[in-house]
């Protein structure tokens, strides 16, 4: 069930110049990447309502030919408090925020279209992360360890493993972080390592035009929502629209959520994936249940776009399939043009601010 609760009133004092894909993290070098060390402006959006070239499938956004022909590239990264702030994240086409233990979270990154010079803390695989990806068409997966039951999962799944029991030399310690919350990638090194048989991604959502403002018909407006994440610990996230950079502005556990070069995430849309876990049989090192999404079947959807709500149902018919996000009339829900997060909470943890 999802909760309403009255209108968030005051002024954001804090708006990060946004646009185009996302918000970039450093400077932009000549293969397309960027650091975390500072932050600048992403280029603009264009003004053409329809791309003349190729275009992106995870964003709807022209694309450079060269990196539409390449695989999508998933990174499992952390969320845990030690872990923030995280690098990487909002260079990230999509990104899936699932529950690991105990109520902390951990994101899967889908890199497409853009790149990251550095991105991580790179953690653990679990199994929700093979229904989630499998649909990808062969996508790199890179993590950074699995327990044995999880592993032969991997290796019979349609996923290339790019782990780091792999690939090491693509992974590095931060010697200014606490293991295990230190090691980290880089989206062009993990790239390196596309086999001849993988190939793009297909198409995830149906896009608007850009430009084009959401159907008022199917959708009404919203100042945000609340999710929560609950269990011995409680991950509260919250996202809040900006009308000026037409951007929902992440924060999590009452702070903005940055990343290392001081910028907040913000995706163009929102996708709130109601989703039933079940026990995995597994614990952690502190002896906490490992769960696992279950993303096959269908269940409550809601999706956040262009300062609105849509209110529809999510379907997903095998680990292969595409999930489909649909209003009350069975049509696709057009998201905007641009990077979009995933939120996967437990039914009923989930709260619109309208």
């Amino acid at each position: 069930m999802i909760r309403i609760v009255g209108r968030r009133r005051g002024v954001l004092t804090w708006v990060p110049a946004i646009a185009g894909l996302c918000l970039l993290v450093a400077c932009t070098k000549g293969n397309g990447s960027t650091t975390d060390e500072e932050s600048v402006a992403p280029p603009a959006v264009p003004t053409s309502t329809v791309p003349t070239g190729p275009v992106a499938p995870l964003t709807g956004l022209p694309i450079d030919p060269v990196l539409a022909r390449r695989p999508v590239l998933v990174v499992k990264i952390d969320n845990a408090p030690k872990a923030r702030p995280q690098a990487g994240l909002i260079d990230a086409d999509v990104v899936v925020e699932e529950e690991v233990e105990g109520g902390i979270t951990r994101f899967a990154a889908l890199f497409h279209s853009r790149d990251a010079a550095t991105v991580g803390p790179v953690r653990s695989a679990r199994s929700t992360d093979i229904s989630m990806a499998s649909a990808l068409n062969r996508p790199l997966f890179a993590y950074s360890g699995a327990n044995l039951a999880f592993q032969n999962l991997i290796a019979r799944s349609p996923l290339v493993d790019a782990g780091v029991d792999r690939f090491p030399q693509e992974y590095r310690r931060e010697r200014r972080r606490p293991a295990p919350y230190n090691q980290f990638s880089s989206t062009p090194g993990l790239f390196s390592h596309v086999p001849p048989n993988a190939g793009p991604p297909p198409v995830l959502f149906a896009f608007r035009r850009i430009g084009e403002t959401a159907d008022a018909a199917t959708a009404t407006p919203a100042a945000g929502v609340n999710v929560e994440f609950r269990d011995v610990v409680l991950t509260a996230v919250q996202y809040r629209w900006d009308g000026a950079s037409g951007t929902w502005k992440r924060s999590q556990d009452g702070a903005p959520h940055l990343d290392t070069g001081g910028v907040q995430i913000a995706p163009r849309n929102v996708v709130v994936q109601s989703a039933n876990y079940r026990d995995t049989g597994f614990t952690d090192q502190s002896g906490a249940p490992v769960p696992e999404a279950e993303l096959v079947g269908e269940g409550e959807a809601l999706v956040f776009t262009d300062g609105r709500v849509v209110r529809g149902r999510w379907r997903k018919t095998s680990p292969e399939a595409v999930t489909e996000y649909l209003d009350s009339s069975g049509a696709p829900i057009r998201l905007t043009p641009g990077p979009t997060w995933i939120e996967l909470p437990r039914p009923g943890k989930t709260t619109v601010v309208p």
